[in-house]
């Protein structure tokens, strides 16, 4: 708002017109930034004073002309002010659409944010899952209740928004809707998008994001042991459907697919890899990353049994899977009957193959974080966090090492 403005009238040589006349320019800088107009009068170029920044002597004519400059100069100033009170930039687009009469063109937070969501639902299965839209959609609904809630109106100019809109959002999303603080941080990064629109398309001038830091609170991700995972594969349902969701729930355990990847394979996503064993070929839904995964013996197993069964047959899938609901559902009820003290969801399979069957087994985590289709090794290494067995496991090498009490021994354990 503090913006440095100076006002200069020149008289504008370069457009001499016919009769000798030239017109009178007014120049005004804000901030390094000039507007020039023109002020629709003229004058002979021996009548202008330079230094004096005005017509020369006190005809009536020149009295007329410095008078009319010195109220278009006062009129500069009351919009300067007038600006300031509105809560508008001082800026020069804003000083010239002032002093042209122009009406500023509004651009409404919610209106462009229902337009980007129209795009991304266009693009659906082209460049967007269908989650992520899904995402913005209740992304959306919260950020227009927000603003009823706030300010009791449908929607607001975008310029209205700075770190105060911010932060009184996150509070509004843990507080009301009972967020959680990652969930409410999610909603505040779909929003930073809108906000990245505008600032690309130069609608606003400055990033009401500047100096926010959103806070990504650790989450313990669950996974199952080597001994559960055991557990699980020796027991028998007397329910066909519990052995159903038992055998694709393993299947993601051993090759660290998430329920939309096992859902959409098909034959045609099983090929020979470079090691001459079968292997899964597929692109991740949620990304749209491509991976490639070996079949371990248990995986592969468990699509041979099901390769005949109707249900894959009917919808060409290499898994009769059931609706992530019915999964997550039945898989409660697995781990009970297992006497698996979890709250198990068919993510958490994903988990445990990051962790149990690769991970801790010595496989790298840059071979791990390209199977599960991870974009950068920073989201791979929040599995590796947790290996607390696997650190116990490398240092209890280490202690017998040292129990030795062989000082050469010792010796090679330091330098080892």
């Amino acid at each position: 708002m503090n913006a440095k403005l100076s006002i200069l009238f020149y008289a504008k040589r370069s457009k001499t017109s016919t009769g000798g006349l030239v017109p009178i320019y007014l120049r005004v800088t804000i901030d390094g930034e000039r507007i020039e107009l023109t002020t629709k009068r003229f004058i002979h170029p021996d009548k202008w004073s330079v230094e004096g920044n005005k017509v020369k002597g006190t005809t009536a004519e020149a009295k007329a002309i410095n008078t009319y400059l010195d109220t278009l100069k006062a009129k500069v100033y009351e919009y300067q002010q007038e600006l300031i009170r509105e809560n508008e930039f001082v800026n020069a687009e804003n000083m010239r659409n002032k002093i042209l009469g122009v009406e500023k063109r509004s651009h409404m937070l919610i209106a462009i944010f229902e337009q980007h969501n129209a795009e991304l639902k266009a693009l659906v299965g082209k460049e967007f899952a269908v989650a992520t839209y899904d995402r913005y959609v209740t992304s959306l609904k919260h950020t227009t209740n927000f603003i009823k809630w706030k300010f009791k109106v449908s929607d607001i100019d975008i310029h209205k928004i700075d770190h105060e809109f911010i932060s009184s959002y996150e509070f509004y999303l843990k507080s009301v809707c009972n967020c959680c603080q990652n969930t409410a941080v999610k909603y505040i990064k779909n929003f930073g998008k809108v906000i990245r629109i505008c600032l690309a398309n130069g609608w606003l001038d400055r990033n009401p994001f500047f100096n926010y830091k959103a806070k990504i609170k650790e989450v313990e991700r669950v996974f199952l042991t080597q001994d559960e995972i055991e557990t699980m594969f020796n027991k028998e349902f007397a329910s066909e459907r519990l052995n159903l969701v038992k055998d694709i729930f393993l299947f993601s355990c051993f090759t660290g697919l998430a329920y939309a990847d096992v859902k959409k394979l098909t034959r045609s996503n099983i090929g020979i890899g470079v090691d001459s064993e079968r292997w899964i070929f597929t692109n991740r839904t949620k990304t749209d990353t491509r991976f490639n995964i070996p079949l371990l013996p248990i995986s592969a197993t468990i699509l041979d049994k099901y390769r005949n069964h109707p249900q894959s047959s009917n919808q060409g899938r290499l898994l009769p899977i059931l609706s992530n609901q019915k999964m997550n559902s039945y898989l409660k009820e697995i781990a009970d009957l297992c006497g698996i003290p979890k709250e198990l969801t068919f993510h958490i399979a994903r988990h445990t193959f990051a962790t149990t069957v690769t991970l801790t087994n010595g496989v790298p985590i840059e071979t791990v974080s390209k199977m599960l289709g991870h974009k950068n090794l920073h989201t791979t290494q929040h599995y590796a966090k947790i290996l607390d067995l696997k650190v116990s496991d490398d240092m209890h090498i280490l202690k017998e090492k040292f129990r030795n009490g062989n000082q050469m021994a010792t010796k090679k354990a330091i330098s080892e």
